[in-house]
């Protein structure tokens, strides 16, 4: 089934309150490999000028992956998961995310284009604290292939 071109520029009212802890901090850095001491020492990170322990940079994929989840299960979008892959993914970094940070994220559906058969679906986040001070735009293209097709 084809896309709905009516999503294009749709935004989705943005998601809980997600606070940032050392703890989830630290699994994260754990996860990825990241073994830098800004990541796991307090001391070490305002020595560096942040507050807090600064989290690696594709921590916010926590809620990021949350947002795409919520556009790509609505059933009224027509997505077949099933022939979906992921096409591309950027992150547009405006300050560090560190430890007490309250993130917010609001989703949105940047555009959908329709090529070779394919449906091309283009997501946004913008990440900010709660009080609205901008810390990451995430953009994920997915690709639903043979898009049409019974």
């Amino acid at each position: 089934m084809a896309l709905d071109q009516s999503f294009a520029g749709r935004t989705y009212p943005p998601g809980p309150v997600y606070e940032v802890g050392r703890e989830k901090i630290r699994e994260f850095a754990d996860a990825v490999g990241a073994d830098d001491p800004l990541h796991r020492d307090p001391a070490a990170a305002r020595a560096a000028g942040y507050p807090d322990v600064v989290a690696p940079p594709t921590f916010t994929t926590i809620l990021n992956l949350a947002a795409i989840n919520e556009i790509v299960g609505d059933p009224q979008l027509g997505l077949d998961y099933d022939r979906m892959v992921h096409g591309d993914q950027s992150f547009t970094y405006h300050a560090p995310v560190v430890a007490g940070d309250r993130l917010v994220c609001t989703p949105a559906v940047e555009s959908i284009m329709h090529r070779a058969g394919n449906d091309f679906i283009t997501l946004r986040a913008e990440i900010t604290t709660e009080a609205g001070e901008p810390r990451v735009t995430t953009r994920a293209q997915l690709v639903v292939r043979d898009a049409g097709v019974a």
